[in-house]
């Protein structure tokens, strides 16, 4: 049986990457922030996160955060992997964070780049947007009376469940290095995807494009987030809009 970490337990991804693991009949250990007993700040380190790898195989890394901290992160949880012996690290990207001048991108990719030069065995593995990020971002967007939405833009949302199940999968295999990306079934208009989320919640709004400016929006626009050649997702926007909203 095969002893596995998986950073941010707790969180969106990493609980279902949990509980898929657990059901195999793995040895799972959920590390957050605040959840005991592997409750470790992965940005500070110390003591408590090498307790938490001591005796781990393989660690699943899921946690990040977009406001700042993912490398001081990454350093700690190399630095004590490698002190534990752990074999295999297997860390979430996001599709595009080569391409999009996003702070929060490069940082990702700044993360990526620690995890290959880490001496340690290692699988990366990026993915579009989650469905439920979509709903937060047309959420704010759809507030007001008159919608504004970022004209030319497109989304391909992939079903969160289906990257949780691609990163058990990849958990129990060797080190793959770089393996191919996971895109959403379907890549849509940001309009075809608002209408959607309106028509789930019940309410109506006008719709305007407006066109923006500025590096990270022009790599936005040509599709630097997309990955239209790996669509393997199933599950399509309005089945998680009906699941969560029916």
């Amino acid at each position: 049986m095969t002893t596995i970490l998986v950073t941010g337990g707790t969180g969106t991804l990493g609980r279902l990457v949990t509980e898929r693991l657990r059901a195999d009949g793995h040895e799972v250990r959920a590390l957050s922030r605040h959840s005991e007993p592997y409750a470790v700040d992965l940005r500070k380190g110390g003591p408590a996160l090498d307790a938490a790898l001591a005796g781990v195989d393989t660690v699943v890394h899921c946690a990040s955060s977009p406001n700042g901290g993912d490398e001081k992160a990454a350093g700690h949880l190399i630095a004590a992997a490698r002190r534990a012996g752990v074999a295999h690290l297997v860390y979430i990207s996001i599709v595009g964070v080569d391409r999009v001048p996003l702070p929060y991108y490069r940082a990702k990719l700044a993360v990526e780049r620690r995890i290959e030069e880490s001496g340690l065995g290692w699988t990366v593995l990026r993915a579009t947007q989650f469905h439920d990020l979509m709903v937060t971002f047309l959420s704010k967007l759809t507030a007001p009376p008159l919608a504004l939405l970022p004209a030319a833009l497109s989304d391909q949302p992939v079903e969160v469940s289906e990257v949780a199940d691609r990163l058990a999968e990849l958990a129990l295999t060797t080190p793959s290095g770089r393996v191919p990306d996971m895109g959403g079934l379907e890549v849509r208009s940001v309009p075809s995807l608002a209408r959607a989320y309106l028509n789930a919640t019940g309410r109506r709004r006008r719709l305007l494009e407006v066109p923006l400016f500025g590096r990270t929006y022009g790599a936005f626009r040509a599709g630097g987030h997309l990955a239209p050649e790996q669509a393997v997702g199933k599950g399509t926007f309005e089945e998680y809009l009906a699941r969560r909203f029916g």
